[in-house]
């Protein structure tokens, strides 16, 4: 028993890490590998009597068919099968994104990008707000929003020059990635975990969350608009900067080819009901043959940086240990019944799943929306109901698990450190936490707060 109470305690001493990385200067792909893997030795070492709190449904089922409640079958049942089953749903979302970002790359490495960006012409401050948050808003629905965000930052950086626009301007770029990633089954980690996951379908998702998600960025953008007034002056910028090393109608194909790959996933798995990280994969290996073939036909200036070789270097992989180690530690907890605890005090104190659902969105906001989405994934269960009633709350693409993906995607957009895209920003500008707190924090929770307004009404 004192081991599944110091499960809860290293858990939260690491996400605590996580959170004041800034302060511990420790990398959080760090800290959640460590908390991850110390909460399943935990686990391991009193399994017999953490399972025994019956606290885990598996776990009176596997007992019921293999054997008594044994110390050895606990550990079997820990190390053979719950460790087992976990780690299949956690590398489905670490190919998938590894496949993704690796896609992104890519594009971004062959100037494909600049196809759209070299586009952009106005200096109007409120115009280019808009044109900039709805380019975002739509990419951010194909891409991540973590890419998103980072792709848009860099274009910021070439349009913008004094260091106010840019942060304002990043700080919208913040809201509409999140916003835009929310209603879209790639858009997002926690709604490709949600969709590999079963409990929503590409389709209903989209049909579900495109209204709200498109006000809960229109509200702030309109908010900044009535306070915002000028034009924006350019940087000037470097030889190199400028260069085009690769002719504009081999940036295009890539960009098609890229940009095909990733929205043909989604069609890949209605049509094989394979899991879509096999949809990414092919994908990234056609998108491969066809980079390798191409740099033997053409002459650019150095095709070692061209090669996927070399661009996978570039991924973040950091950020994928990262997804690995805090869905280790949640899929620990799960196991051991800490989540199911939680399920029960939420559904006697909060009985209604729309106010379970704003709570978590405030909670992403103070800290990452993917355990917190692992963890609600982990309390409920896909109710096999379909009629009318609570339990169809439930069923697939059910109003818990589509307002589950609103709350989360778009709650984070609060706070700064409230969401990868926020993170990935403050980074990159060096946007300051309380300067967002006062100058994007409550039109953020605002348009939260309007967008889930608009899905109450759309379905209550």
């Amino acid at each position: 028993m004192i081991l599944f109470y110091a499960m809860i305690v290293v858990f939260v001493i690491g996400y605590g890490f996580i959170v004041f990385e800034h302060v511990n200067k420790i990398d959080k792909a760090a800290s959640a590998l460590v908390t991850g893997a110390l909460l399943w030795t935990l686990l391991v070492i009193d399994g017999p009597a953490i399972l025994q709190l019956g606290l885990n449904t598996n776990w009176l089922d596997y007992s019921a068919e293999f054997g008594k409640e044994t110390a050895k079958t606990a550990m079997d049942f820990i190390t053979h099968h719950a460790a087992i089953e976990h780690l299949g749903d956690v590398a489905s979302i670490i190919f998938f994104l590894l496949g993704a970002m690796t896609i992104v790359e890519v594009i971004d490495r062959y100037q494909g990008f600049r196809i759209i960006t070299d586009r952009i012409h106005t200096t109007n401050r409120i115009k280019l707000l808009w044109i900039i948050s709805f380019i975002t808003f739509f990419i951010s629905a194909v891409l991540d929003n973590l890419t998103t965000t980072i792709v848009m930052i860099t274009l910021l950086q070439k349009l913008l020059s004094k260091q106010d626009n840019r942060w304002l301007f990043s700080g919208m770029v913040v809201l509409a990635a999140n916003a835009g990633g929310a209603w879209s089954p790639m858009g997002d980690v926690t709604t490709i975990m949600l969709w590999i996951g079963g409990q929503v379908t590409a389709a209903g998702i989209v049909k579900s969350l495109l209204l709200p998600s498109l006000v809960s960025m229109v509200v702030p953008l309109s908010i900044f608009s009535l306070v915002m007034k000028g034009a924006t002056s350019r940087p000037l910028l470097e030889a190199e900067e400028t260069a085009e090393f690769i002719p504009y109608k081999d940036r295009l194909k890539i960009l098609i080819i890229g940009i095909s790959a990733l929205v043909a996933v989604p069609v890949f798995k209605g049509l094989t009901q394979l899991p879509p990280f096999l949809g990414m994969l092919l994908g990234l290996g056609a998108l491969w043959i066809y980079t390798d073939r191409h740099l033997k036909r053409k002459h650019f200036l150095d095709k070692r940086k061209l090669s996927i070789v070399k661009i996978l270097e570039r991924v973040d992989v950091a950020s994928i240990l990262f997804f690995l180690g805090i869905l280790l530690a949640v899929a620990a907890l799960q196991t051991a019944g800490h989540l199911n605890l939680l399920a029960q005090w939420l559904d006697n104190n909060i009985s209604n799943i729309f106010g379970i659902n704003l709570i978590i969105g405030f909670l992403s906001s103070v800290v990452d929306n993917v355990p917190l989405v692992a963890a609600s994934m982990g309390m409920y269960d896909i109710s096999q109901v379909s009629d009318p009633g609570f339990m169809a709350n439930f069923a697939i693409n059910g109003h818990f698990w589509s307002f589950l993906a609103y709350c989360a995607g778009t709650g984070g957009s609060i706070l700064i450190i409230g969401s990868a895209a926020g993170v990935a920003a403050m980074s990159l500008e060096g946007i300051p936490f309380f300067w967002y707190l006062r100058r994007i924090s409550i039109p953020a929770l605002i348009g939260y707060l309007a967008g889930a307004g608009t899905y109450i009404l759309m379905f209550s």
